[in-house]
């Protein structure tokens, strides 16, 4: 082997060990990932080789192309909170996405399950940023004192990628971390107090069915131990990429409670204890 040769061999094989992906995925397949979603078909991932940093890279690229037919950014998400889904999907922190404008549905919304390839619904909560300070707030109480608004907020995400091989957190960033859709309930002001933080901690986030019958019951502090947390987390995520927080921003906090979304239901999902609550948020399935 010549010595051109093998500057050239060495060269890519560091490329591909400090990367773990020979090379970006092509337009040509980004395109396509993105036809499949919007179509609601099945998509393949881009292989165990994806990094995180490639990931949201794919990401970028992939809303995109959504933005014409969904809208303008208008906020955050944040998923895998629980050290249970980090592991199945093998990473050590939570994952990033984005909301677009028209994925954002009222309160008692009706949705068709086959708007999605395998839609799922969460019992989740949506924050409001007051101001631009909170990209200073070191601290959940700092934090609290710079939103203005918790929502009571049901994500309908969709496991649209494929499941041979498993998705992984790259790839899973890559899809947006399954944004399709959410319906959006009541809200109260943030009190950036003591007892308010406590009470998004302690709260009783209940699921309940059109019958009543209760299928799901978990506390706010499921998430990240405490709700805010996920705050604090993702605002040093932005950080590294050069991206803070604005005024106005919606943060979907993470899944406290998931399930299949049940065909042919009403589900309301209620929050007691939440300090100037009780809050609540209904969808039905047709």
């Amino acid at each position: 082997m010549n010595f051109a040769l093998l500057v050239a061999v060495t060269v890519g094989c560091i490329a591909s060990v400090t990367t773990g992906f020979a090379a970006m995925p092509s337009a040509k397949a980004i395109d396509a990932f993105a036809e499949n979603y919007l179509a609601v078909r099945e998509a393949r991932g881009f292989g165990k080789g994806l990094t995180m940093r490639e990931g949201l890279a794919v990401q970028q690229a992939f809303v995109r192309k959504l933005q014409p037919t969904l809208g303008k950014q208008v906020g955050y998400k944040v998923g895998l909170v629980s050290r249970e889904m980090q592991q199945r999907f093998g990473v050590e922190a939570p994952v990033r996405g984005v909301l677009l404008e028209k994925m954002l549905l009222t309160n008692e919304a009706v949705i068709p399950t086959n708007v999605g390839v395998r839609l799922l619904l969460e019992a989740d909560l949506i924050v409001v940023v007051k101001d631009k300070d909170i990209n200073d707030a070191q601290s959940i109480l700092e934090v609290a004192d710079h939103l203005k608004e918790v929502v009571a907020f049901i994500e309908l995400p969709d496991a649209f990628l494929a499941t041979n091989p498993p998705p992984t957190g790259a790839s899973l960033t890559a899809g947006n971390v399954g944004a399709r859709l959410g319906v959006v309930g009541r809200r109260v002001p943030v009190l950036g107090t003591a007892d308010f933080v406590k009470s998004l901690a302690e709260m009783t986030v209940t699921i309940t069915d059109d019958k009543g019958a209760v299928l799901g019951r978990e506390r706010g502090g499921v998430i990240l131990d405490h709700p805010l947390n996920a705050v604090l987390w993702l605002m040093e995520e932005l950080h590294e990429s050069g991206i803070k927080l604005r005024a106005g921003d919606l943060i979907s906090l993470g899944s406290i409670k998931a399930m299949p979304a049940p065909r042919g239901k009403s589900v309301t999902v209620k929050y007691d204890g939440l300090a100037g609550g009780p809050i609540d948020v209904s969808v039905r399935f047709q």
